[in-house]
């Protein structure tokens, strides 16, 4: 089995495999957005995957990093709630769109810290570090890739990690819920589906092919690189994120 970011790849077992949008002829990746999608009625209002798809393989997790200007004087969480209380409304956070993983980890900050950040919506990650570098928002909840260069140069400051554990890309960097907010993680997933008539065989056969894949000197390169945290274990998450997420996006308008 071969998993690549192309549309489909002729493997020699006879299997092929995408790593783009599924269908009902392919395994696929299944990502994070695909249960929080459902719950998002302008965007697509059923889930395909309750009856659809079967799970294979969870293929890696990440997180997302929340960063400040070093000139806001925003020096930690405690800070960031301090600064909201102080002036609501008046904290505007990045993201990369309605529904992504930033708008989903700063909405979920504001419920478990008791804060009103307000969310600004940006096409992607670079124009929301770029709004974070002049001034324009205090704070995002950005990826690694992002994030990374400009912590790294001190033009930006981590404050924390948006996982349930750290990680070996922010060793030193407390999680959310280390730096008082308890109970707080959001990370977001990669994972391989087949369609549901998929035989049981087959599925542990392609498991343990993806088991073998993010094994690899190149996979460990990429998921370094895009601060993943590799993990091949079974996957049979989706509805539970589903039930997780459904009241917390709610609320949220998507065109």
């Amino acid at each position: 089995m071969i998993v690549e970011n192309k549309p489909s790849v002729d493997t020699d077992d006879g299997y092929v495999v995408v790593n783009v949008t599924p269908d009902r002829e392919a395994p696929a990746t299944v990502t994070f957005a695909h249960a929080v999608n459902p719950n998002l009625p302008a965007r697509q209002p059923s889930n395909i995957y309750k009856d659809l798809f079967a799970p294979v393989s969870l293929i890696a997790r990440s997180f997302n990093v929340v960063v400040v200007n070093p000139k806001s004087g925003i020096n930690s969480i405690a800070d960031l709630i301090a600064a909201a209380r102080a002036k609501p409304g008046a904290v505007k956070y990045g993201t990369f769109g309605p529904g992504t993983s930033a708008h989903l980890a700063g909405e979920l900050f504001n419920e478990l810290a008791g804060v009103k950040l307000i969310p600004v919506h940006y096409r992607g990650a670079e124009p929301a570090v770029m709004n974070l570098l002049n001034g324009a928002i205090q704070v995002t909840f950005t990826t690694v890739a992002s994030a990374r260069p400009f912590i790294q140069s001190g033009q930006l400051k981590a404050l924390a990690v948006t996982s349930a554990a750290r990680t070996p890309a922010f060793p030193d960097v407390p999680t959310v819920a280390e730096a008082g907010v308890p109970n707080y993680a959001a990370e977001s997933w990669y994972g391989l589906f087949v369609p549901a008539e998929t035989s049981a065989d087959a599925i542990t056969l392609l498991n343990k092919a993806a088991g073998k894949a993010i094994q690899t000197p190149a996979f460990d390169e990429f998921v370094g690189n895009e601060g993943l945290i590799v993990d091949g274990a079974p996957i049979n998450l989706v509805r539970g994120e589903e039930e997780r997420w459904r009241n917390l996006v709610a609320g949220i308008k998507v065109k």
